[in-house]
């Protein structure tokens, strides 16, 4: 067990080589970590993984325990013993996204005017930057200077790299923006000392702007904006391939993920069947 402890920072190595994102690196260590906590000096074969397995099963959501196979699977897969990986829970397709998560239009523009009204306009604009183009938090760091010129951002994220389109109005607030804090060139959302924005910081600003609009906390965080941004695109152009790329998934079942609605619009899509005949 000692051993395969000592691999961990071989493993973090391996993750860094394989250019993985820093938020995956850090929940693929922690994850292994609980898998030779959960192992505790027992010797690792087949019948260990499963039952850490049921184990994640009994604790977890389906969604959560996966990811922590998934790390694990890695894990295993990296030291070797390729056959003691095991399969992923099954989960159903969501037909609809629950209604206390959903993100609405309505509630986005409060979150705005909160920012607004509290003077906050980085914070504004950083809501506003997300949900405009359908960019991951992670990828605010190449909206820069040079992309508000040329209405275009070179995202790199994962390996791969695409081009995303910025709106003129949103590109006229963000030069606005960059005057008032004499920015030239590089990023546009950085702190005072001219560091990266924490993702972390801004998820905790996003929080405290709830407290005035009446807006569920569970709601807001930045990679909901992200799905605003999918649903209402999708719902105008209806091409799940074009989202796809535009969101940088190398697949469009991730992307459907993004597309689907809440209960209450698939109550009223039901409705319009008009199938009840009796009155």
């Amino acid at each position: 067990m000692s051993e395969l402890i000592g691999k961990i920072s071989d493993f973090k190595k391996h993750l860094i080589e394989q250019e993985r994102s820093r938020y995956t690196i850090t929940k693929y260590i922690h994850d292994t970590k609980v898998f030779l906590e959960f192992a505790d000096n027992r010797t690792i074969n087949k019948e260990l993984v499963i039952d850490f397995k049921l184990f994640l099963g009994e604790r977890y959501a389906a969604s959560s325990a996966n990811s922590m196979l998934a790390a694990v699977n890695n894990f295993l897969k990296f030291i070797g013993r390729v056959e003691l990986r095991v399969r992923p829970f099954k989960i159903q397709r969501a037909l609809f996204v629950p209604e206390e998560k959903e993100l609405c239009r309505s509630e986005y523009k409060r979150l705005i005017e909160a920012a607004r009204q509290q003077k906050n306009e980085r914070l504004m604009l950083i809501v506003e930057t997300i949900c405009a183009t359908g960019i991951r938090v992670s990828e605010l760091k190449f909206i820069t200077a040079e992309s508000i010129g040329s209405g275009r951002a070179e995202i790199k994220c994962k390996g791969k790299f695409r081009t995303v389109f910025l709106p003129p109005q949103l590109c006229e607030l963000l030069k606005k923006y960059i005057q008032k804090q004499k920015i030239t060139a590089g990023a546009v959302f950085i702190t005072r000392n001219g560091k990266q924005l924490d993702r972390s910081n801004i998820w905790r600003d996003m929080k405290k702007l709830c407290n005035s609009t009446a807006v569920s906390p569970k709601k807001v965080y930045p990679h909901n904006l992200r799905h605003l941004f999918a649903r209402t695109y999708y719902s105008l152009e209806k091409d799940l391939s074009r989202l796809a790329d535009i969101l940088g998934h190398s697949s469009v079942n991730t992307t459907r993920i993004y597309t689907i609605e809440s209960g209450q619009t698939h109550a009223r899509q039901i409705e319009r069947l008009n199938l009840v005949i009796t009155t």
